[in-house]
């Protein structure tokens, strides 16, 4: 975890999503459903983040491979 900025704010989007789905699902009314698309942008927003690397880190810092 070299970029543990964008790490923990990626997992934490990913806990949002997650935690809006399940909360919906199970909140005891039929008649309310996960917003999907929510879940969906928050997923992704999370991954990329899990994925990104922070500002202040070089691509040698973090083990870029030059092409």
């Amino acid at each position: 975890m070299k970029s543990w900025k964008t790490t923990v704010a990626g997992i934490a989007g990913v806990i949002a999503a997650i935690a809006s789905a399940v909360q919906a699902q199970l909140d005891g009314n039929p008649a309310t459903v996960p917003d999907w698309g929510v879940v969906i942008a928050l997923l992704a927003s999370g991954l990329g983040l899990l994925l990104a690397r922070d500002n202040d880190k070089t691509s040698e810092q973090v083990g870029a491979q030059r092409k």
